[in-house]
């Protein structure tokens, strides 16, 4: 990876953002589609948290005066076995992002470019928080596969992933909503 600069692995990322992205759209669509809402919900809404990661990375790119490249991205998975198997993707994907972020962070370490590791810290903390919220709803969907209402029950009672901005985030380009 250090034949690469901070920079150029940033637009990188803004393709897995955007990938992770597409990939939470399908995932919200499959259980729209199975008439489970809360789980929709959940999944549309980290579709946009996604979204807007990628476009703080944009935010980040146009302030540091660096170019501004946004890569094409593959099609998502959409088809799903069960309740379960979409959660264990989300929770891979967290995985992997969790890994390119900490590359991010360790590049621009490398580099000494501070501003840049600086910025990378808020996504190492919204990494940790992300892999443990898919973690708790993996192993809530495992126990409800032949109830999924469960699991539905389970996001309305604890309402995961609705707690509103985190006044930390960095800005978004395009003012993300």
């Amino acid at each position: 990876m250090a034949d690469k600069s901070f920079a150029e692995l940033l637009n990188e990322q803004v393709g897995h953002e955007f990938s992770a992205h597409q990939q939470y759209v399908a995932i919200a669509v499959h259980y729209d589609g199975e008439t489970l809402p809360r789980l929709a919900a959940f999944y549309y809404r980290q579709a946009l948290e996604e979204r807007n990661h990628a476009m703080m990375i944009v935010q980040y790119l146009l302030d540091a005066d660096h170019p501004v490249e946004i890569p094409a991205i593959e099609a998502p998975r959409t088809g799903f076995g069960d309740i379960v198997e979409p959660v264990q993707l989300a929770l891979e994907q967290e995985k992997r992002v969790s890994g390119q972020i900490n590359a991010l962070a360790a590049q621009a370490r490398e580099e000494g470019d501070y501003q840049g590791e600086q910025f990378m810290q808020w996504f190492i903390k919204e990494q940790v928080e992300e892999v443990a919220t898919a973690s708790d709803l993996l192993k809530v969907t495992q126990r409800a596969t032949e109830n999924p209402l469960l699991a539905e029950e389970y996001l309305a009672r604890e309402s995961i992933g609705d707690d509103g901005g985190d006044p930390t985030a960095p800005a978004a380009a395009g003012g993300a909503v």
